[in-house]
């Protein structure tokens, strides 16, 4: 991709060096024994089974790793460089066309985290891969994931890189227009149809970040070799392939993202017509 090195977007929250915090119970205190000992004598149960059942302590508190000082590299700030790049440029497409359905776009955070990272939506491990979470609409990323990404699955090149973060605020485009709600909702009432739903979720996530792509074709900012990148990021995260990395059998009832197939089709179908309207995976799914 042709893009200029240098910049951090204002819509990056960098926690590489944070820790989240983790719950242990404060001591319980010689007044507490006594009354687990006493309470122990009356009822006629092992003090040792009190202690346990109250952690050995009183009321739970918030306690955090210390901070370490963050051992980074310039090849980790020029990504750092590069996702801020797409970040922005994905945003700003996006505020250019959900007005012109009638919506207004606002911009999602992106977290930088290592190893893991407390979200609205609970805790997460660098495993998790990237993650969008709908309650504090950031998107969440251990750059570790892009060696992986590489090296795991495949998937090189900076549009492959591109790509999954494109996907992920795709999942906040549909937060914006409601779909994630509407999905949300449709599972609760329908707990049989849960993953297919999430299934054509995810798809049109990747149809939205095939339109970022088609506007960076139109803007001359993709270079040779970049779409292949792109289709090939797409098939190598597929739940198919990723069931057969794992040395289990291809289940597609267990799927949750799409095959590889459905999401390099629908991959290109966003960079191939950049229109919104074609990324209508729910309908495409009842024809």
């Amino acid at each position: 991709m042709r893009w200029t090195p240098g910049g951090k977007s204002k819509n990056i929250e960098d926690r590489r060096s944070q820790r989240p915090a983790s719950r242990r119970r404060a001591p319980i205190g010689l007044a507490g024994i006594i009354v687990i000992l006493v309470i122990s004598y009356i009822f006629k149960i092992n003090p040792m089974t009190l202690l346990q059942q109250t952690g050995g302590g009183g009321s739970a508190v918030q306690v955090g790793a210390p901070a370490e000082p963050y051992q980074t590299s310039p090849a980790e700030e020029e990504l750092v460089q590069f996702v801020s790049f797409v970040l922005d440029d994905a945003q700003a497409i996006w505020m250019q066309l959900l007005p012109q359905l009638g919506v207004e776009y606002r911009e999602a955070k992106l977290v930088l985290f290592r190893d893991a990272v407390q979200s609205a939506c609970g805790l997460a491990g660098a495993a998790t891969g990237p993650f969008y979470c709908p309650a504090d609409e950031n998107v969440y990323i251990d750059l570790g994931f892009y060696q992986e990404l590489r090296d795991r699955f495949g998937a090189a090149g900076d549009f492959a890189q591109a790509y999954v973060l494109a996907h992920e605020i795709g999942h906040h485009v549909q937060k914006v227009v409601g779909v994630e709600r509407e999905v949300r909702q449709a599972q609760r009432s329908n707990p049989g149809a849960a993953k297919q739903l999430s299934v054509l979720m995810e798809l049109q996530a990747d149809c939205y970040a095939g339109i970022w792509g088609n506007s960076t074709a139109r803007r001359d900012i993709l270079e040779v070799g970049d779409v292949e990148e792109g289709l090939n990021a797409a098939a190598a995260i597929g739940d198919d392939r990723i069931q057969k990395m794992s040395g289990q059998y291809v289940n597609p009832d267990a799927f949750t993202h799409g095959s590889s197939k459905q999401r390099v089709e629908w991959f290109r179908r966003g960079l191939d017509k950049g229109d919104v309207e074609g990324c209508d995976t729910f309908s495409a799914a009842t024809r």
